[in-house]
């Protein structure tokens, strides 16, 4: 009889650590500890956080398992500081697998100077032997436009004109005022100015630039997309 009764409490140990149950408000707090842990170059909360077995994509496309990942995280240098608060969370817990989906809205102080950033994160957490980490994990940063800077509108009638891609698919710059616009298919946009011949449109990546011939004149657009080139050959 008392063989049989350590046997039962034994098993219902296993099975009571076998499935644990988190909630979105837990997952919530040992997220925040991770990224509260990022100034200081705490590594514990990472260490305690991340399975052994995990998979990490950050938002520049770099995989890291848990060895490197765990090397990453460091102190900032002196005179840098910030903070990374947790937005817009949403959750699916479904047995021992927990998705955390959120924001993660970065503040950053370089030697009194704030930048911001903002991303949109995915963790995976599994519950093994009684103990819930993050399997996988994938980040991405949300675009942003750069600031608007000065044109040269000097330049602007350099610019003006019809540009072709192939026979048939053309788009055209013009001029309104002091300001300049991409038309292609009835669509307007306008160029923004980042720099005096580099230009971007509100909410879209990528750069339009304006490439000088050796003779001193404009001879096509390159639609700059993630550093590489589509060039249209400027026609008239």
């Amino acid at each position: 009889m008392k063989l049989a009764l350590i046997k039962f409490l034994s098993a219902a140990t296993v099975l009571c650590a076998a499935d644990v149950p988190i909630t979105q408000d837990e997952l919530v707090r040992r997220t925040q500890e991770l990224y509260d842990a990022v100034v200081p170059g705490n590594q514990e909360p990472w260490k305690k956080y991340f399975a052994d077995d995990c998979i990490f994509a950050d938002e520049k496309g770099r995989l890291f398992d848990k060895p490197k990942l765990i090397a990453d995280i460091t102190p900032l240098p002196s005179g840098y500081s910030g903070t990374i608060k947790i937005e817009n969370v949403q959750s699916r817990i479904i047995g021992n697998t927990a998705i955390l989906s959120y924001d993660a809205d970065e503040t950053e102080t370089i030697f009194g100077q704030n930048l911001k950033a903002r991303y949109h994160i995915t963790d995976t957490w599994l519950q093994r032997n009684g103990n819930w980490q993050i399997i996988a994990s994938q980040a991405h940063r949300y675009y942003e436009d750069p600031a608007v800077g000065q044109a040269d509108q000097k330049k602007f009638a350099d610019f003006i004109g019809t540009y072709e891609l192939a026979p048939g698919q053309t788009r055209s710059v013009v001029g309104e005022g002091d300001k300049l616009f991409i038309e292609r298919k009835g669509k307007k946009e306008q160029l923004l100015p980042e720099t005096s011949e580099l230009f971007f449109r509100k909410g879209v990546e990528g750069r339009i630039l304006f490439r000088y011939a050796a003779n001193g004149k404009v001879d096509a657009l390159i639609d700059r997309r993630n550093n590489e080139d589509v060039v249209w050959k400027k026609t008239r």
